[in-house]
Formats: structure tokens, C-alpha cells, sequence
């Protein structure tokens, strides 16, 4: 039946596996508890049932087989009776109602099976359903340090020494550059200076020149 199907995957599901797969393993198993628990209680009216219709089977086989009896009692007395007719027709009686006594019979065994079964897979269901409510803060727990742990792995890596290596020499060639670029305005600056500074004493060179000349033309 459906319902058995289901209550044996939950109990052949290993919660293990199951938190490690979850991506919200607090939700999924407080939703595999809820259904554990619908699962029970239906399992539970089931057994009810089912012992109830077991018990209508047995009452059943119980009084076709007190019919058929009866039916040979009365067999009996009407061959006392020298009344042939009268006992052949309460024999067919009696064998019908013996018939019938014997497939509730045959009933009442097959629902008894079945009551078996319902009662074993709720017993099942039931250690299955105290094991994820026993595990379940143990389960949590263990995939929240899980998840910890890999933070702070990461974490780690993002602060090792080959990171912060790295980090150091880029700043260390930005400061380089700016270096060389103001050592080469510097330098700039100066070839400007001095060239300024030649041109001066080029052009006062010329005007003594220009006039010791006038002085010796006079």
C-alpha cells in the first residue's frame, strides 16, 4: 500500500546524508521530522483500523462456523427422525456456512499479516522519528561548525603570508613609481634652471662683447 511505501523511505533515509546535502539543513530536517510525524499518525490509524477489521473477520468465521454447527445438529435430528430430505437440506446448510466460515477464516489471517506489518513499519517509524529528534541539534550543529571552519579557512587564506606578499609589493611598486615620477620632474625642473641660466650668461656675454666693441670703434 501507498502509505507503507512512503513510511519506508523515510525510514530507509540516512539523516547523515541528508544534512550534508542540504543547503538549509535546519529546514530540511525539522520538515523531515513534521513528516515523520504525519506519516505516524496515519500509520497509527491504519493499525487501528486495520486490528478493528481483523476482529470483525474473526467474529465473522466465528458465527458461520456456530451456523454451521447448528445446521448439523439439526442434520442430526431429522435422521433420527427418519427424515432423509429435512437432513440432506440442513447439511447443504451446514457445508455452505462452513464455506463461508472458512474465507473469513482465510480473511481474518491475511488482515492479521496485515496488521503485522502496519504495526512493525509504525515501531520502525516511531525508533526512526526519536533518532532525527535526537540527532537533530547534534546534526545542525556539526554543519554550522562545518560551514565555520570553512569561513575561517578562507578567511586565513585571504590574510596568509603569500597574500600579504603580494599586497606588499604592489604598494611597495606604486611607491616606487611615484618616486620616479617626481625624480623626473625634478630633473625637468633642473634642465630648465640651468638652461635659463646659460641663456643669461650667453646674452651677457654678447652685450660685453657688443661693447668693448663700440668702445674700441670710438
Amino acid at each position: 500500500m501507498a502509505l507503507l511505501e512512503r513510511v519506508s523511505t523515510l525510514i530507509r533515509a540516512n539523516l547523515n546524508d541528508l544534512i550534508d546535502k542540504a543547503e538549509e539543513p535546519d529546514k530540511m530536517i525539522k520538515q523531515l521530522i513534521l513528516d515523520m510525524q504525519n506519516q505516524l499518525l496515519q500509520v497509527k490509524t491504519q493499525v487501528a483500523i486495520a486490528i478493528a477489521d481483523e476482529h470483525v473477520l474473526e467474529k465473522k468465521c466465528q458465527e458461520n462456523e456456530e451456523k454451521a454447527a447448528d445446521w448439523t445438529r439439526r442434520a442430526e435430528m431429522a435422521v433420527d427422525r427418519k427424515q432423509d430430505d429435512l437432513a440432506r437440506a440442513a447439511l447443504e446448510r451446514s457445508v455452505s456456512y462452513r464455506r463461508m466460515a472458512d474465507g473469513f477464516r482465510q480473511q481474518a489471517a491475511d488482515q492479521k499479516l496485515q496488521v503485522e506489518n502496519l504495526k512493525s513499519a509504525l515501531e520502525k517509524l516511531e525508533q526512526k522519528l526519536a533518532e532525527a529528534q535526537a540527532k537533530k541539534d547534534l546534526l545542525i550543529a556539526r554543519h554550522r561548525r562545518a560551514r565555520a571552519a570553512t569561513k575561517a579557512t578562507d578567511a586565513q587564506f585571504a590574510t596568509s603570508t603569500h597574500s600579504t606578499s603580494a599586497t606588499f609589493d604592489r604598494m611597495q611598486e606604486k611607491v616606487r613609481h611615484s618616486e620616479a615620477v617626481s625624480q623626473a620632474k625634478a630633473e625637468l625642473f633642473k634642465d630648465d634652471v640651468d638652461a635659463q641660466l646659460e641663456a643669461l650668461e650667453k646674452q651677457d656675454r654678447i652685450e660685453k662683447m657688443l661693447a668693448d666693441l663700440k668702445a674700441k670703434r670710438s
